[in-house]
């Protein structure tokens, strides 16, 4: 029987820090760059999350009211 391997493309960046991470670096190197993209990442998240609040108009009133309103629905052991 012959196996057949699914093969998932790597994106742009997977492909990108392939290259640039073709030689070793140290820990300390290893963790400050996870930081950089982590920040990366983050920075873009508050930005996006920036123009939904500005479209939508919110004000700090409604931020509060978000951050009291409880969201998750309840857990009931009858739905197991």
């Amino acid at each position: 029987m012959e196996k057949i391997a699914i093969q998932q493309p790597l994106s742009n960046l997977q492909l990108e820090f392939l290259k640039l991470f073709s030689q070793t670096v140290s820990d300390d190197d290893l963790l400050e760059i996870k930081k950089l993209v982590s920040s990366y990442f983050a920075e873009k998240a508050m930005d996006a999350a920036d123009k939904v609040w500005e479209e939508k108009g919110w004000t700090n009133e409604d931020m509060e009211r978000l951050a009291n309103t409880r969201m998750r629905t309840a857990y009931n052991s009858n739905n197991e």
